[in-house]
């Protein structure tokens, strides 16, 4: 397709996009679902934009809630305060909101390097309106129904359109570092900075995006004193973390074992679209109807949209380099502890944006704490699919599917958090920052933010 075909799997992803929703769907969880197929047919997803792709799926959830609360106030809504005509088709308002959100959005915001893929999303969110009108009965009903779906996605669509999202995707004239631990562009890539304005993205929920601030990375260099101090912080603990990644993140010599390579790679895909149809699966059992759905949804995808607003403000702030350097220039890194490997690439090509903290980590993180304190539970059986394996028949939907099961939400975001270091993307004092920031944004969020209504 073009320089950038080796981050574009949207195409191999299409395939598997229209599997079976999970049992106990609604309008709400299918368009969730539709969502995201709407985000690989455009080529944000599985991949290559997560950024977008995260918005997109927030501003579609919070019309939803809003036009579900204009017919029935149950929570307070978060754009669009209005009652619905009496007798309002709850199932036309969220077909008519998240027609709308999705349509403008991905019209708004085609994939950076194939404009040609919006036409896709497009087609394919058209299709699914058009279906789901079908089975709701003409008449007043219906003709309200959308009527305030239209009015709540317009709303969000007016309360986001200045928020900052426009900023470049891909900046070719970002200067990297030069000392010991400043970003370089790494290999495999094109060399340029990963929106590195995302960080000044308007929140939906934070007040600003360095709240909950990550811990500085750890020291690089050792000064006399930091030799003889193992105390948390030190340069040591900085050595720890690079021989860990350099061991078992590279693509060459390495320790992992299969089931590491697999944790690895099965969590590349997009976080957005990893834990929404996690949650789909998960929640299915708990008997949520339209409302309690549309609040979850609207819930998780502001707190992950949210954790990449933060994450991209603190990666461009600390501007850490990613392990990938840090390894070939240990020699000059001014620390006894380390060693360089100048050929020692990641498993897969690092993304060109700094290391600390890890995005990855802060979204499933987020996620795992939306989902435990809206449902009352942190334990629950998840048997997750991906869409990132390298084997197309090990996909979600493959024949030969892989599922990697877990007893709750917190051990799903913990694994996810450590299969950015056995990818060799990250050092694990990012991931654990990021963890924790992760937990922070969900908390706030839940604890802010659509609140019931008695």
């Amino acid at each position: 397709m073009n320089k950038f075909n080796q981050f574009n799997v949207c195409a191999l992803a299409l395939g598997a996009a229209g599997w079976t929703p999970a049992a106990g769907a609604d309008a709400v969880t299918d368009w969730n679902r539709v969502a995201g197929d709407a985000a690989i047919a455009a080529c944000l997803s599985p991949q290559f934009d997560p950024l977008r792709e995260s918005r997109l799926y927030a501003m579609t959830h919070i019309a939803i809630h809003d036009a579900l609360s204009a017919i029935q106030r149950r929570s307070q809504p978060y754009a669009y305060d209005a009652l619905a005509a009496a007798g309002s088709s709850a199932e036309a308002a969220v077909a008519a909101a998240a027609r709308d959100v999705l349509v403008a959005e991905i019209a708004r915001h085609p994939f950076a390097f194939a404009p040609e893929c919006a036409g896709g999303g497009l087609a394919l969110v058209e299709a699914e309106y058009a279906a789901a009108l079908a089975v709701i009965p003409d008449g007043a009903a219906r003709t309200a129904g959308i009527a305030v779906g239209q009015a709540a996605a317009a709303a969000i669509i007016d309360m986001r359109a200045n928020d900052g999202a426009g900023t470049e995707f891909a900046d070719f004239t970002y200067l990297p570092g030069t000392e010991p631990g400043e970003w370089r562009f790494t290999s495999g890539l094109p060399p340029f900075a990963l929106a590195p304005g995302w960080g000044s993205v308007t929140p939906f929920a934070l007040t600003h995006s360095g709240q909950f601030a990550p811990h500085a990375p750890y020291p690089v260099s050792c000064s006399a004193d930091e030799n003889a101090n193992k105390t948390i912080g030190s340069c040591r603990q900085y050595a720890r973390d690079l021989n860990d990644v350099k061991m078992y993140g590279g693509a060459g010599d390495n320790i992992r074992s299969d089931d590491e390579t697999e944790i690895a790679l099965f969590w590349m895909e997009s976080s957005p679209l990893s834990w929404n149809r996690m949650g789909r699966e998960a929640t299915a059992g708990f008997g949520l109807d339209l409302w309690d759905n549309a609040r979850l949804y609207a819930l998780l995808n502001m707190a992950m949209a949210d954790g990449y607003v933060a994450s991209l403000q603190a990666k461009y702030g600390f501007r850490f380099w990613r392990p990938e350097t840090a390894i070939r220039e240990a020699g000059s890194d001014g620390n006894p502890f380390t060693s360089p490997d100048p050929d020692w690439t990641s498993l897969t090509p690092t993304p060109p944006a700094p290391d600390h903290e890890s995005a990855h980590a802060v979204e499933g993180a987020a996620a795992a704490e939306v989902f435990r304190r809206v449902l009352g539970t942190n334990h629950v059986n998840i048997a997750s699919c991906s869409l990132s394996l390298p084997d197309p028949t090990t996909r979600c939907g493959g024949l030969n599917e892989i599922r990697r099961s877990f007893s709750s939400f917190s051990e799903a975001a913990r694994e996810n958090g450590r299969s950015r270091v056995l990818v060799g993307y990250h050092f694990q004092n990012a991931v654990d920052e990021g963890l924790k920031r992760g937990r922070k944004i969900g908390t706030e969020v839940v604890t802010n933010y659509l609140q019931a209504v008695n």
